[in-house]
């Protein structure tokens, strides 16, 4: 009986063993016929661009406010001077239209696309994204090109195997390749992040160029590396599923259209979410609400957590931007929010970001006493100065910090920060503040959800552990 479990468990062994490798992809014996076929769609590109600068004639400075500064301003001669930079991109259309980054055209003069490696053509500037560094170029050709087409990057995974090609350090025509090292990265370079990271060697000059699949599909654009120097291995492409709505985008208007709701949102921490007894931190907080914009109009209200948009749920804040900037303007969704611990369900009509006023930053303020003992910190009223110098909405009210000690639980925070709600209840005076500070100390939690405007002007909502 013994003999025979210890013939069985070897023979499974073995049948384990021997099916193993058929489960798993065997890496690629050469990458040349997949090179040879996409190389004639990459391309290479060179820009120029007059930079102005001033030349100082002495070999010193003087201070400013020195009356021998007006005096020999004259000779400070502003000088222009020719730059160059170098980029890649890649061919998606037969009549020359050419993918990159923003960063690689951005301010030239002029653009000379090299295909192949042989023949060179201007180009113009048929639309640029700066949020998502994003351009796209027609090249002044009546020529036909051998495209390539976007693939679908939320089916590449982890470990797959990829090719870059591109123009790094002016070297034109490199090919690169890798595996898919991480998904959905984001390393705070620009407003929409989802970047796919990969080891296959990216530098300089690489920016703009695709990455391929197996198949042979873009399924991103290579756009950053880590590292000043060059590349250790660590390189990120915007995916493919969210540059090809931009991209088709600015064909079609020259410009884009991305959806918008209207409200600023933060994390949704430990903290918060055991105040608001939420079963776990997710979804996105409101901060704050743009007067007259779509949330607005909708009954959103600061201190709401979405929790899903449009059929999606929101996992972590992050996600909630990309989502509804890639929602068509106009359109009518459901948003799922949690308010006074139970789920409420708005409709929102979606308006455009690129006409609303977030794009404009807020005015910066400046500003000028009664301890809060357990927050360890010192504030003074609101004023209607405040109010009016900051652009805050008219009825706003709260206090000012003025001090924070080391060991305050909020020395995270900054002095002139306003500290506007307390457990959700509108602070008018600084007795309100101190009130329930006091009763927060008292209960078992000893947990206190606040909201500021910090000094961008941007309202937060921040949860604090007292001590």
């Amino acid at each position: 009986m013994k003999f025979r479990l210890i013939k069985s468990v070897f023979i499974t062994i073995l049948f384990f063993n021997f099916i193993s490798p058929s489960i798993s992809k065997d890496a690629p014996n050469s990458f040349a016929d997949l090179a040879e076929r996409l190389m004639p769609s990459v391309v290479n590109i060179s820009t120029t661009q007059t930079v102005t600068t001033n030349v100082n004639p002495f070999p010193f400075q003087f201070p400013p406010g020195s009356p021998f500064e007006d005096m020999f301003k004259e000779f400070n001669t502003p000088q222009k001077r020719k730059t160059s930079a170098l980029g890649s991109g890649f061919i998606i259309d037969a009549k020359g239209i050419v993918v990159t980054n923003n960063h690689v055209i951005q301010g030239a003069d002029d653009i000379l696309v090299k295909v192949n490696g042989d023949k060179e053509y201007k180009a113009s500037i048929l639309g640029a994204d700066p949020l998502s560094d994003i351009a796209v170029l027609k090249m002044e050709t009546n020529e036909k090109f051998i495209p390539v087409k976007f693939g679908d990057s939320d089916k590449s995974r982890i470990g797959d195997w990829v090719l870059a090609i591109g123009n790094p350090l002016g070297l034109s025509g490199t090919v690169t390749s890798g595996i898919i090292s991480a998904r959905n990265r984001s390393i705070g370079l620009s407003r929409y992040e989802d970047y796919i990271q990969t080891d296959a060697s990216i530098n300089q000059g690489n920016s703009g160029g695709p990455l391929f699949n197996m198949e042979g599909d873009v399924i991103g654009i290579n756009t950053a590396i880590l590292g000043q120097s060059g590349s250790i291995g660590i390189g990120f492409a915007i995916p493919s599923n969210s540059a090809k709505k931009v991209v088709n985008q600015l064909i079609e208007f020259g410009e884009t259209k991305r959806g918008w709701l209207g409200v600023r949102i933060q994390f949704v921490t430990k903290e918060i979410a055991e105040v608001e007894k939420l079963d776990k931190p997710r979804g996105a907080l409101v901060a704050s609400v743009a007067e007259k914009s779509p949330s607005d109009e909708a009954g959103i209200k600061a201190g709401d957590i979405i929790l899903e948009f449009d059929g999606t749920l929101i996992n972590e804040m992050r996600e909630l931007p990309m989502i509804v900037a890639q929602t068509d303007v106009g359109k009518k969704v459901n948003v799922t929010i949690w308010r006074n611990k139970k789920e409420i369900t708005k409709k929102i009509t979606l308006g455009r970001l690129e006409t609303s006023e977030d794009f404009t930053s807020p005015k910066k303020a400046e500003t000028k006493t009664y301890e809060i003992e357990g927050l360890k910190i010192s504030v003074r009223l609101l004023t209607k100065e405040d109010i009016e110098n900051r652009n805050l909405p008219k009825n706003t009210s709260g206090v000012v910090i003025t001090k924070i000690q080391n060991d305050s639980p909020i020395n995270y925070l900054n002095v002139n920060d306003i500290i506007v709600e307390a457990q959700k209840k509108k602070i008018v005076s600084i007795g309100d503040l101190n009130n329930i500070v006091k009763a927060a100390l008292r209960s078992s939690e000893k947990t206190l959800l606040i909201a500021i405007y910090n000094q961008q002007n941007q309202r937060r909502y921040i949860g604090v552990k007292l001590n």
